[in-house]
């Protein structure tokens, strides 16, 4: 419980230190909390002194009456002017607080690991940039409104209660503590069942957001009622522990307003045996009843806001959760840029695991002279895409070295090292914008004649030009309007247009057809000409022509050679080449 508490503090404090740049905003709000109070408590006793005017039979004095009721008006106004600017300060402080929040927590996304990224769901990682810093900016603006005119509520209605008669006013302090008591109280069964209703929401989040994108895929294999009752048992798990945690909640309030209606009572008697006494007027008794229930407001408001609290604290823990997350291991402060690459390359003794208790490449060696195309051939799961991972410095080795000209790759920009590789991938990526943007990904300065050289070269500029926008026509989400070979055709084209020393090929052509693909592939041997290239590939017959060959298994390189070498062999490459090409 101490432990819960501390974190809930801490929590609470990080919240603090995003809403402080704002504390003009605050402070904003604190003086129009206390302009909008003090009008509220004004009214009551103008109201009082309205009643005492009006008490005797037959001497009522209307036109003081009129006079009073002037005031009240002109008081209500200024109230409600003076709430209109609180609640305006208080939405900047909530507001500039949740951009600030998601551009950091976006910002994490380029800054942390990659391994994170790789192994978190990506919609829960949506989930929490949107659901959970809503929740807190919801919780936040209901708190910072009732923090702060709750406060200076309490603060003056107390004075002015022990201004009128201060034997009412230590009734009303002595009775009212019990209602924060039982908001305490069940506050602190509720933060578990927010906690809970959280984090169950970021895996009903995650779960939609894989499966509404693979609907072909989950109607190709009739998983249709599998997936609708895995999701029925996440949305279920979901709606109990909203139930528990609103319904937990949802006790405070009531629960403080019976304390309240005890403090009104205890008021009212109390108040009108000093009217009987005439100590008191009927005026002031009104007005004192008025305060009590102004005195006990703020309380009722803050557990009425408990449920945005809690949410807002559950939805902070998972946004600090993942804020907390370690950055990539920063450069070196003598790193260079790396200019005028030639390609060598030399891999020694490099270890490397995704789990330090799963081995996957241990004492790799590979030396690639410049303008080399080397080919990464094996089973899957032998480590050809990671060895691309650990090129590009997605994942950093945990021993040895990778060295690039002579320099170690750790000596190297990121930024420098990775724009000297073209990356073309099995899984092609393109974005919501026009086809020629999607193209200038890498290289946003390009002529629209590059760019059209760029795809020529793709073999894809046939298909852009017959479009009715041509290369002006925007690709829907993830390329849903284009095939698979053409989001591909469209990737390769990128690379062309960035013309780099350095080229990655994984499965770059997986998704072409064959006509085309004996095309692209006669423009990638150009553009390989000179250029040090890794092809990996599980179609053999793409890589004969390559310099070198690697087989891979489990993480190591088993045999090495050009093709005509490894079929003499007669060993894994030899075996692996003719069962690709056994008859039928």
């Amino acid at each position: 419980m101490k432990k819960e508490r501390t974190n809930r503090k801490d929590t609470m404090k990080r919240l603090l230190a995003y809403a402080a740049p704002y504390r003009r905003y605050m402070s904003a709000a604190m003086v129009f909390a206390l302009l909008y109070v003090s009008m509220n408590l004004t009214a009551p006793i103008i109201i009082g002194y309205a009643l005492d005017k009006a008490v005797n039979q037959g001497n009522v004095d209307f036109s003081g009456i009129a006079n009073l009721l002037l005031i009240i008006a002109a008081v209500v106004v200024c109230s409600a002017v003076f709430q209109w600017l609180m609640d305006l300060s208080t939405n900047s402080v909530a507001y500039f607080t949740m951009r600030d929040l998601r551009r950091d927590i976006y910002a994490k996304f380029n800054s942390t690991e990659l391994k994170y990224i790789d192994s978190s769901p990506h919609g829960d990682l949506i989930g929490r940039i949107i659901n959970d810093v809503d929740s807190v900016g919801d919780g936040l603006l209901q708190g910072i409104t009732q923090l702060f005119s709750g406060a200076v509520m309490i603060i003056l209605t107390l004075g002015f209660m022990l201004y009128l008669n201060p034997f009412i006013a230590l009734v009303v302090v002595v009775i009212t503590p019990l209602s924060i008591f039982v908001a305490s109280f069940i506050t602190k069964i509720s933060r578990k069942q927010f906690i809970d209703q959280s984090k169950t929401q970021g895996e009903l989040t995650a779960y939609i957001e894989e499966y509404v994108g693979q609907q072909k895929l989950i109607k190709a294999f009739g998983y249709e009622n599998r997936s609708v009752e895995n999701f029925a048992e996440i949305n279920e798990r979901l709606r109990v522990s909203g139930q528990k945690s609103q319904f937990y909640s949802s006790l405070a309030n009531p629960s403080t307003r019976f304390v309240n209606s005890l403090v009104t009572a205890a008021v009212t008697i109390t108040g009108a045996l000093s009217a009987i006494s005439g100590t008191l007027s009927v005026g002031q008794i009104a007005t004192f009843i008025t305060y009590s229930n102004q005195y006990t407001k703020p309380f009722n408001e803050v557990t009425g806001v408990i449920p945005q609290i809690q949410a807002a604290l559950a939805g902070a823990d998972r946004v600090f959760t993942l804020l907390d997350k370690p950055d990539q291991k920063p450069e070196k402060e003598n790193a260079v840029t790396l200019e005028n690459c030639k390609g060598k390359i030399d891999i020694e003794n490099v270890y490397f695991s995704y789990t330090p208790e799963k081995k996957l490449i241990t004492n790799f060696n590979l030396h690639v002279k410049p303008g080399q195309r080397v080919a990464i051939v094996g089973p899957t799961g032998c480590g050809k895409t990671t060895l691309i991972n650990l090129l590009m410095r997605f994942y950093d080795i945990d021993s040895g070295s990778i060295m690039i000209d002579g320099k170690s790759i750790y000596d190297i920009t990121r930024s420098s090292l990775r724009t000297k590789y073209g990356m073309v991938l099995q899984e092609s990526w393109l974005y919501n914008a026009t086809i020629k943007e999607n193209i200038a990904y890498g290289k946003p300065q390009a002529t629209l004649d590059e760019i059209k050289e760029a795809a020529k070269k793709a073999y894809i500029d046939y298909f852009i030009e017959r479009l009715p926008d041509g290369y002006d026509t925007i690709i829907t989400e993830e390329g849903a309007n284009l095939s698979q070979g053409q989001k591909q055709l469209i990737c390769i084209a990128r690379v062309m247009l960035c013309d780099p020393p350095m080229l990655i090929l994984d499965e770059a052509t997986s998704s072409i057809d064959t006509r085309t693909e004996i095309k692209v592939q006669q423009a990638f041997s150009n553009m390989m000409k000179g250029r040090t290239s890794f092809i990996v590939a599980h179609r053999l017959s793409t890589i004969k022509e390559a310099d070198m060959i690697l087989v891979m298994k489990d993480g190591n390189i088993i045999e090495q050679g050009n093709h005509d070498t490894l079929m003499k062999k007669r060993g894994f490459y030899h075996n692996l080449y003719n069962s690709q090409f056994k008859a039928g």
